[in-house]
């Protein structure tokens, strides 16, 4: 079975807490990887893939030290190897144009303001993660108790 990775990044602990309480029940199905900055994040997914794992999904807060996380999932989607990694912007902070930004250039398929809906933040987790499996070609077998079904059934039909 393929190794899937969540990555989860913020750089106040307990917010990152907070992701990974509200992202708990895939645990048992993914790797959920948490960092506390972008460049972090970075070296772990560089770790990863060349381990052969995949990065399905990374939620990133906005406004960190160093790089912001609009800035982070930029460079995620620029790269090759994670073009079709999923990308979630988590902020408070975001302005209008950040938002643009994120969606024009990091190509975010989801932004959630905080605070967030914990039940809202795990559907969309789980429906990105489905996605990301079918477009990769990916058995989903393995992981249908956890996927979202609606997902599937459209993909397969």
């Amino acid at each position: 079975m393929e190794k899937l990775n969540i990555i989860c990044v913020d750089d106040q602990r307990e917010v990152l807490s907070a992701v990974l309480k509200d992202l708990s029940p895939l645990n048992d199905f993914f790797h959920v990887e948490d960092c506390e900055s972008a460049d972090e994040a970075l070296e772990l997914m560089d770790e990863l893939d060349a381990e052969g794992e995949f990065i399905a999904l990374v939620i990133s807060d906005h406004v960190m030290p160093g790089k912001t996380g609009v800035e982070l999932l930029t460079e995620i989607s620029q790269d090759a190897r994670f073009h079709k990694t999923k990308k979630v912007l988590l902020t408070g902070q975001a302005t209008h144009q950040d938002t643009i930004v994120a969606i024009n250039r990091a190509r975010i398929e989801s932004y959630f303001e905080k605070p967030w809906k914990a039940d809202s933040l795990l559907t969309t987790a789980r429906s990105l993660i489905t996605e990301y499996i079918f477009d990769m070609g990916i058995d989903y077998q393995p992981w249908m108790e956890i996927l979202d079904n609606g997902v599937v059934f459209r993909r397969l039909s």
